[in-house]
Formats: structure tokens, sequence, C-alpha cells
């Protein structure tokens, strides 16, 4: 029996090491958990001892296929979920990473299956992250970062790295949103920021912290 903070361990553990491509150490579990090293420490023994990860004092922490499989089902879930609450009940994609955050947790493999039925079988979810399906396999495709994209050309947007509401809340002020087309029309050599032309129609300014959160192709 895994525990819900166990999942959510398993979870921080899959996406640090994602990001990183590397063992996980304690340290950047403590930040991403929000809580203190020695609780980490603890969690981190009761994770192995039930096969979940391996751990080599200061080599860190890598999931074992058993808590692979987990975590990436945590994952699918979260993100079916996603999909149904923007897909199915109308809500804004600033406003499900939370709900979903709650719902992953429900213990239920025929749910799930049918709820994957009942989508279509997604196959990205409102933020453009792949979901992965029942085997846990994700699609890959071919997208880069708007700020690594030259002047004069035009792009999709298929995702967004960063999830939290005040972010996406901006780009709803500009109105990007997933399939919105962008056209690079100059980037200032002092600050890297864009100007850019949305939608061929409005023309603004975006910072190159924000090009860096985009992915289009």
């Amino acid at each position: 029996m895994i525990t819900q903070t166990e999942e959510n361990y398993l979870k921080a553990i899959y996406k640090i090491a994602e990001k990183e491509k590397k063992s996980v150490g304690t340290n950047a579990i403590s930040a991403q958990m929000k809580t203190t090293a020695a609780s980490v420490t603890d969690m981190i023994k009761r994770l192995s001892e039930k096969g979940l990860v391996n751990y080599q004092k200061y080599k860190g922490v890598n999931l074992t296929p058993v808590g692979n499989k987990h975590a990436t089902n945590l994952i699918r879930k979260h993100r079916l979920w996603e999909v149904f609450l923007v897909d199915k009940l109308n809500f804004r994609w600033e406003q499900v990473h939370e709900i979903a955050e709650q719902m992953e947790h429900i213990d239920s493999d025929n749910l799930i299956t049918r709820l994957d039925a009942f989508l279509g079988h997604p196959r990205f979810d409102p933020h453009g992250d792949p979901i992965p399906n029942a085997e846990g396999k994700f699609t890959l495709r071919v997208q880069n970062l708007l700020s690594d994209i030259s002047p004069n050309r035009k792009v999709n947007v298929l995702g967004v790295k960063e999830h939290d509401s005040p972010f996406l809340e901006y780009l709803n002020s500009l109105k990007i949103a997933l399939g919105t087309t962008l056209e690079i029309l100059e980037i200032v050599p002092f600050d890297k920021s864009m100007k850019i032309r949305i939608n061929d129609s409005q023309e603004t300014i975006i910072s190159n912290k924000v090009a860096q959160t985009l992915l289009v192709r």
C-alpha cells in the first residue's frame, strides 16, 4: 500500500530526474516538496524499504522500475483529469492543476481506463504535456523553446513549461494559448526580450523568461 504522501514523493523524484537527467539529491527533493532534509531522508528510507527507490548516500536517489511505473501512472491520471476538467467541465487551463493534484490519487485502474476512452485517448493535456498511455509510453514530438527561434519566423504554441496560475493568467491577457500563432518580429540584444505578433494581429513585447517557457513548432 502506497500513501498519498509517498506518491507525491515518487512524482517529485520523477520530475526532478526528468529535468536534471541524473540521480536526484535530497536537497532537490526537499525544495520540491517544501519540507526538511530530515523528513526527506525518512521518506527515502520508507520508499527504499518498499522497493520504490534506490538510494546511495552521497550519490542520490533513483526510482526503481516499480517506482517509475507508479510515478508515470500518477502523471497519466493527473493529465487525463486536467483534460476532463477543461474539455468537459469548461475549466480554464490555469484552474485545473490543483484540482488534478487531488484527483490523481483516486486508486481505480478501471476508472482511468474508462476516462481515457471517454476523452478519446488524448495524447496531450491542456498545457501541452504528453499523457503516457496505459503502458507508460509518452508521445514524443519535435518542439523548441520560443527563445531559440530566430526573427522573421512564424511558429505555433504547443505547450508551456510552467503551470502556475499567475503565469497562465498572464498568457491569457496576451491571448496566447495552445495553437496560437506567434511571429517573431525582433529580438532585443540587450536582454533577449522579443517583439512578437500574435495571431497575425496584436503586437507586444515579452521577456526572455517568458520566451524560455513557451514550447513551439
